[in-house]
């Protein structure tokens, strides 16, 4: 259960920091707890989408991955983080990715980075995709 809400917490994190960099990537909510909340929603929803579909396009797409030397894994991180947008959406959460390119794409790599630091610090357990 512990590693469960450092793995939210560090997909929140990450989705904040992407949402700062990034204009085309917004996160809202009338206060700021309301978009905490709205973070760690779309966390969730986030690590669910990395958890179930993410696996299956990387398996279908093996070829292609091997093919670009693996480049292809962000256009499917980036696919990944439209789905979630898409889901919010439908789910009335205010969480929105505008276009594919650039927003999606860059938003992919910094959340890829973020996530690759946030491994560095946190424990061994609480690997962040």
């Amino acid at each position: 259960m512990k590693n469960l809400i450092i793995k939210l917490l560090a997909n929140a994190v990450a989705l904040a920091i992407a949402a700062w960099l990034v204009s085309g990537i917004t996160i809202q909510g009338a206060t700021t707890g309301r978009r905490i909340l709205t973070l760690l929603i779309v966390a969730a929803i986030f690590g669910l989408v990395n958890a179930v579909v993410k696996p299956i396009v990387k398996l279908l797409s093996l070829p292609f991955i091997i093919l670009t030397l693996g480049l292809l894994i962000f256009v499917i991180n980036a696919a990944m983080l439209m789905l979630t947008s898409w889901i919010t959406g439908k789910l009335d959460v205010q969480f929105h990715v505008a276009d594919f390119w650039p927003d999606a794409l860059l938003g992919a790599l910094v959340i890829t980075v973020v996530g690759m630091l946030l491994n560095a610090v946190l424990p061994d357990k609480a690997e962040i995709r």
